[in-house]
């Protein structure tokens, strides 16, 4: 079993177990979650997730070009967050891909993760070319000994929620939409790096934020109100994902002003919280209107925040 380094180590008692990517703990994850949790409790067992890097889609069908809500390390900690005893990343490969469902159960599910229960939904496939389902878990499950419990259409379908949905909507700069389905602020992760100084010529210093994680979904371009998190401090903000077409020649940025802020972060982590589209990022006759623009966003960001 090929192991990401940051997953935790194997359990070495029986575990109540769900499967998925968990690709952004949304509100329909959380409700699998929930289950596990009060399943767990009732047996006197420990939970355990196990969750998949790289997404299916990035092995199998490596031109879909699948952006991912989470990276890997932050889906770890929200499921850790919500007290999950255990998630365990399998390396996804093709290797993996191709073991039947009785391989898959026995020697991961069984044997690995000590599974005495499964929690899982009723649209769950598994095994080679995913040609098992519920029906085969419950055939399995008879005859090596472990529970299985199905979480039912209408449980799933009445949260109306999938990753995808919320990918689009973020795609959109409808933040705020996805963060009603995430059950919080949609969020980056990165480091500031440092830019060309504009921002500090017009009286809007910006932090210039470096995404590491190529896969990272990034919202679409525009002016958002922002929350900021540093060294665990959180201020408010506006950010522009875009090229500043008012100067030439400007690659792809992700800028942050931070209000009432002037500390030197060059280097440090960074995390931004999305609250709001503002606008579409415009390209301006002059700096003055751009000047004049900014102030505009900003009254606007702390009437929003």
């Amino acid at each position: 079993m090929e192991l990401y380094p940051l997953s935790d180590s194997l359990p070495l008692e029986p575990t109540v177990v769900t499967v998925g990517t968990f690709d952004g703990v949304h509100l329909g994850h959380q409700k699998i979650i929930t289950r596990l949790l009060e399943i767990a409790k009732r047996e006197g067992k420990k939970t355990c997730i196990l969750t998949f890097f790289p997404h299916p889609r990035m092995v199998l069908k490596p031109d879909s070009n699948i952006q991912l809500l989470q990276t890997i390390e932050e889906r770890k900690n929200e499921l850790k967050q919500l007290g999950i005893d255990h998630v365990v990343i399998l390396k996804f490969n093709e290797q993996f891909s191709e073991l039947t469902a009785e391989e898959y159960i026995k020697q991961f599910l069984l044997d690995q993760l000590k599974m005495s229960y499964m929690i899982i939904g009723y649209d769950h496939k598994f095994g080679k070319n995913r040609g098992a389902g519920i029906e085969e878990l419950k055939y399995w499950g008879k005859k090596l000994n472990f529970d299985v419990e199905e979480i039912s259409a209408k449980d799933i379908d009445e949260v109306s929620v999938s990753s995808t949905k919320i990918r689009n909507h973020l795609l959109n700069g409808e933040v705020e939409k996805a963060s009603a389905f995430l059950g919080h602020p949609y969020y980056i992760n990165g480091i500031v790096v440092k830019g060309e100084g504009i921002g500090k010529d017009l009286g809007f210093p910006t932090a210039n934020i470096e995404v590491t994680e190529s896969y990272k979904l990034i919202p679409s371009m525009g002016v958002y109100a922002v929350r900021v998190v540093i060294s665990e401090t959180l201020y408010p903000g506006m950010l522009n994902i875009g090229f500043n077409p008012t100067f030439k020649d400007r690659s792809k940025s992700i800028e942050v002003n931070i209000f009432n802020f002037n500390r030197d972060i060059y280097g440090e982590p960074i995390k931004v919280l999305f609250v709001k589209w503002m606008r579409d990022e415009l390209k301006f006759a002059t700096v003055e209107d751009l000047t004049n623009q900014l102030k505009k966003d900003k009254e606007s960001a702390l009437k929003l925040l």
